[in-house]
């Protein structure tokens, strides 16, 4: 079960001195945006403050076709915000304060100096009554059935239960990741189940920083999206669910249809999966899926698209 944060006893002073930074998240999603049925219409998490004119990190699920932001310090100042980046393949989101945050940005860190076992601690809005000291229970790929594969994330235990967009921050008081799930299986495949929580670690942002700042996402063309939500069951691909009028929602497919080959490739797994779509060209690449529906082998041809031209953002 998740752990609730202790008292903040004990805390590394550059730690303490670095809580400020992480500020609390609130979003509002019109009904009719597709993320409303599976992510909610309203949506509360935490994010960190980068710089001294109000850029705030976040995980990119709280601000999904987010219709209004509100961003909340530490002293429970309630602050305007808009939504400036997101990027799909890392998972990370950006929004921007209407007014500046009078608090110390938290420094990047090095999230490539996380290993097994190593220790830090995860942090949401409250300061260190809301902090609490973790360890590193692996570092490796993970497969999201939203079509996301996350090469190198980090695995917390124990579990904190308030994940969306909470800070993982070094002893030094440095930024390392930043929080996306809470798991079942924190350990790894073949260990006992234990709970815990996903980050993204911090590295995966920089290379892209400048540019989702800049322009609020990447040049580089976007991947190739099917719309599917993947499961692996008894060795098995299976669709666990479509988005609404997404590529493979307009193709014919339905839940229950299990995925065997992609442009006449095996399929081995969800990531071998993910990977071979990816490299079957740009979004907009049409791919022949071989599927079985109720013990029947068919054949279907399905041209993706562009994840973000599915949703929308803002007011408009």
């Amino acid at each position: 079960m998740a752990r609730t944060p202790g008292d903040g006893s004990g805390l590394p002073a550059a730690v303490v001195a670095a809580l400020p930074a992480v500020v609390g998240v609130k979003t509002s999603i019109p009904e009719n945006r597709r993320s409303a049925q599976t992510l909610g219409t309203e949506r509360e998490g935490h994010g960190i403050l980068l710089d001294e004119k109000g850029l705030v990190v976040t995980i990119g699920d709280l601000i999904m076709e987010a219709a209004t932001v509100i961003v909340t310090e530490i002293e429970g100042n309630e602050l305007p915000a808009r939504v400036v980046g997101y990027d799909y393949e890392s998972g990370f989101g950006l929004v921007r304060t209407e007014e500046p945050i009078r608090q110390k940005p938290m420094r990047f860190g090095d999230s490539d100096s996380l290993v097994l076992r190593s220790e830090a601690y995860v942090a949401g809005l409250g300061g260190a009554k809301a902090t609490l000291k973790v360890k590193v229970a692996g570092r490796r790929e993970f497969a999201g059935y939203w079509e996301y594969l996350l090469d190198n994330a980090v695995f917390t235990v124990p579990a904190y239960p308030l994940w969306g967009g909470s800070a993982l921050i070094s002893q030094e008081g440095e930024l390392l990741g930043v929080g996306s799930l809470l798991v079942q299986e924190a350990l790894g495949p073949g260990a006992p189940a234990f709970p815990g929580n996903m980050y993204v670690p911090i590295n995966r942002l920089k290379p892209i920083f400048e540019e989702l700042v800049s322009t609020g996402k990447l040049s580089t063309p976007p991947r190739p999206w099917l719309g599917l939500y993947t499961v692996e069951h008894m060795g098995r691909l299976v669709v666990g669910g479509i988005s609404d009028g997404g590529p493979a929602d307009r193709a014919g497919l339905q839940r229950g249809d299990i995925l065997q080959a992609l442009n006449g490739e095996v399929l081995d797994d969800v990531a071998d999966f993910y990977r071979k779509l990816w490299a079957s060209g740009p979004a907009g690449t049409a791919v022949r899926l071989r599927m079985e529906r109720e013990n029947d082998a068919f054949e279907v041809t399905v041209r993706t698209g562009d994840r973000a031209s599915y949703h929308r953002f803002g007011t408009d």
